[in-house]
């Protein structure tokens, strides 16, 4: 860079008072000093798009890499499966449809009721509705108690004045 000492710059300033009188050295100062800030925030810039697209381009490295170990694991996998799977015919190539599979009837999962492994039980409304606390269904405004119509209207008539 370029070396400017405390000498330089009063040299500097000196020939400037002179060439540009001091009327204009003001207004001059605060131009180049405004032109300076421009040029130190373009050079900003500038290094923070090329760190950003150097940043850009190791994520894409990287990114590669991922794929292609995520490439190699789905080839591994693959050819796994096709070696159990042949191995498994194998197996059970001797095998005839004379021999016993295991029930599993007794077992909770698969009893005759309506709870299948596609549909879930239904929940009990009264155990879920009877959870909520009073002071809570008092402020909501839920009613806990049955009242008929007739009741109702009763406890809530206006009453009048004596």
């Amino acid at each position: 860079m370029i070396d400017l000492g405390i000498s330089k710059l009063a040299l500097i300033g000196a020939v400037a008072l002179i060439v540009i009188g001091p009327e204009k050295l003001p207004r001059v100062a605060r131009t180049v000093g405004t032109l300076i800030g421009k040029a130190q925030r373009y050079v900003a810039d500038v290094k923070a798009e090329v760190n950003r697209s150097m940043e850009l381009e190791e994520l894409k490295k990287l990114k590669e890499t991922v794929e292609t170990s995520a490439r190699d694991i789905e080839q591994t996998v693959h050819s796994t499966a096709t070696e159990f799977e042949q191995q498994w015919s194998e197996a059970t190539a001797g095998l005839t449809s004379d021999t016993v599979v295991p029930s599993t009837e007794g077992s909770s999962w698969s009893s005759g009721s309506s709870n299948t492994s596609s549909s879930r039980p239904k929940k009990n409304w009264r155990l879920k509705r009877g959870a909520v606390p009073q002071w809570y269904k008092a402020r909501a405004g839920v009613r806990t108690h049955v009242q008929s119509g007739a009741a109702r209207v009763a406890r809530y008539r206006p009453r009048p004045f004596n």
